[in-house]
């Protein structure tokens, strides 16, 4: 058989954007996108990214520019995912939320030709320009209007602002029967992404073609996802281009409900009003979903894909007596999205709610597009299947990056000679392979000469009837180096007798810790700081309780006790 081999037949580039080219002939006349009393079909989406890709190609976009999206979950977001990489350039989508410093430092980096702008980002990314150093080439600038703003919601344009054109323009003067252009290579890049910095400051992370490809399909197999689901868009695009779903919803022609806003009264609506079957979100939108003013179950079932954080078990069974059926997932932004699912097993419908929620909050095993994930000691051998024995999550397969832009070092340091992606993630395996994630590096609390996990304090902290949200972080102590510092938010509208103390909260915790976990110092506050994927900032909230001050050795007769 050695003449059978590779061939152009054979070798055709795996991208995405094939994707939207099949829907526009399966599901043509199919709703792809609602938003407010705005709809397409998926024949009407195809044509307006052929013809924004068109548009792009004339104003002298080319194959490996970078453009950037600064948009929430809009129309135009959605469309990008496909017209951009359809003109040969590279989709780069930025966090509205940043601060205009921050986005400045991104935008350099990347060194961006073009920035689509969403109105209300407009001022942000104008004083994020003027920080460029002198000599840096300034990206062209095309805004993206909202029609469905209020008149007083939208600023007034700044004077003498070069913006080329508008979203819409560009997408009227554009070519529909345009050949979109192709990769040359599967292994092209199709994304820039900039992680969130929870831990550290940003880092580019590049993925091509080939990965989005396989994550995408990979991603439809391990949720089950049907043919033409209802998908609401909580997840934000910028994150993580949406763990790939903008586009694997074309491959199965489902309808995207995309909102500007996400809140509990917005995510109900539009549940209730458009028939929502699919939705992703962080923990922290799962508490906002199961914390709201809401006692009636959903009328029909909700599935819901979290992830980004360990949510507690707590949250999961107040989200699912709502009616929301919860698949709980781990991946990262190098990692295209989700790898690692809690693939369920028809056995454990037999457990109490408590116990289902229990094996939940574990993160799984891989998915069938991934090739290899394990939890690995210090010189790479595998760690016991004990749920005990902790050591980092490693990760081979086509979802891992290209490497990190401008930064071999980096790209160096999480891809090792031997073959596997380190995480950064600190985890156990438990007897039956499903692995568990007990914290990041950087977040283990090393107190006394012993490690232990941030995720297994919150869990505790979260079972307390007044706690909305938790973090626990390290607090330098005299005596054992490290003790944990909770950070606390309660739930609104508790009477004045159910508002805690930091000693009631402190011996909650001791009933159900080991007394070396119990949290010493405990802050309360209205809101702990996030990213804007939900993310709670835990290198914010580490500044903090460094800023303390380290806590005093206690008397010889107070020294407490390690058991």
């Amino acid at each position: 058989m050695e003449h059978l081999t590779k061939n152009q037949a054979n070798s055709t580039p795996l991208t995405p954007l094939t994707f939207l080219e099949r829907a526009s002939t399966v599901y043509g006349d199919s709703i792809s996108i609602i938003y407010n009393n705005t709809s397409f079909t998926w024949s009407q989406t195809h044509r307006r990214c052929l013809q924004l890709a068109s548009s792009l190609s004339s104003i002298g976009i080319k194959k490996g520019h970078v453009v950037s999206v600064l948009s929430p979950n809009t129309p135009a977001m959605y469309e990008l995912h496909f017209a951009v990489p359809m003109s040969g350039a590279i989709l780069n989508n930025l966090n509205f939320r940043l601060d205009h410093k921050s986005l400045s430092v991104l935008l350099t980096h990347s060194e961006s030709k073009l920035i689509f702008v969403d109105i209300l980002s407009l001022s942000l990314t104008l004083n994020a320009l003027s920080l460029f150093p002198k000599n840096t080439q300034i990206p062209k600038l095309v805004l993206i209007n909202d029609d469905t703003l209020a008149p007083h919601e939208i600023p007034s344009p700044p004077k003498n602002v070069n913006i080329i054109n508008t979203y819409e323009g560009l997408v009227t003067e554009g070519d529909p029967n345009f050949t979109w252009i192709r990769p040359e290579s599967e292994w092209d890049p199709i994304t820039l992404n900039y992680t969130s910095g929870t831990t550290s400051s940003p880092k580019g992370v590049v993925h091509c073609h080939r990965a989005t490809f396989i994550v995408s399909l990979d991603s439809l197999i391990d949720w089950s996802v049907p043919v033409q689901p209802v998908y609401l868009w909580t997840l934000p695009m910028f994150h993580s281009n949406g763990w790939s779903y903008p586009w694997g919803i074309a491959a199965v022609g489902g309808t995207n409900i995309c909102a500007r806003r996400v809140d509990a009264p917005t995510i109900y609506r539009l549940i209730e009003s458009h028939g929502v079957t699919h939705m992703c979100a962080a923990p922290v939108v799962l508490n906002m979903l199961s914390c709201f003013n809401r006692t009636e179950p959903l009328k029909k079932p909700v599935h819901v894909l979290t992830g980004g954080s360990s949510p507690p078990a707590t949250i999961l069974c107040r989200a699912e007596s709502l009616g929301f059926d919860i698949c709980h997932g781990y991946g990262m932004t190098e990692t295209c999205g989700v790898v690692v699912s809690c693939a369920w097993k028809t056995e454990w419908n037999k457990f109490p709610a408590t116990e289902r929620a229990r094996m939940k909050v574990r993160q799984g095993v891989r998915k069938v597009g991934v090739a290899e994930v394990d939890v690995v000691g210090p010189t790479g051998e595998s760690v016991k299947r004990d749920g005990v024995t902790v050591g980092e999550i490693v990760v081979k397969g086509a979802c891992v990056m290209l490497g990190y832009l401008k930064d071999e070092a980096a790209t160096w340091q999480c891809m090792r000679n031997n073959g596997w992606f380190y995480t950064g993630d600190v985890g156990v395996m438990h007897e039956n392979g499903y692995l568990e994630i007990k914290d990041r590096t950087k977040d283990v609390i090393i107190s006394g000469g012993e490690n232990m996990s941030s995720v297994e304090v919150e869990a505790v902290l979260y079972m307390h009837p007044a706690v909305k949200e938790a973090a626990v972080v390290a607090r330098p102590d005299e005596f054992w180096g490290e003790t944990p510092c909770a950070f606390v938010s309660l739930k609104d509208e508790l009477k004045e007798n159910e508002i805690p103390t930091e000693k009631e909260v402190n011996e909650f915790c001791r009933e159900r810790l080991p007394h070396f976990m119990v949290p010493k110092t405990v802050v309360f506050k209205e809101e702990l700081p996030k990213t804007s994927t939900g993310k709670v900032q835990k290198h914010v909230l580490r500044k903090v309780a460094r800023a303390m001050g380290s806590l005093p050795i206690p008397p010889p007769l107070l020294l407490p006790s390690r058991i």
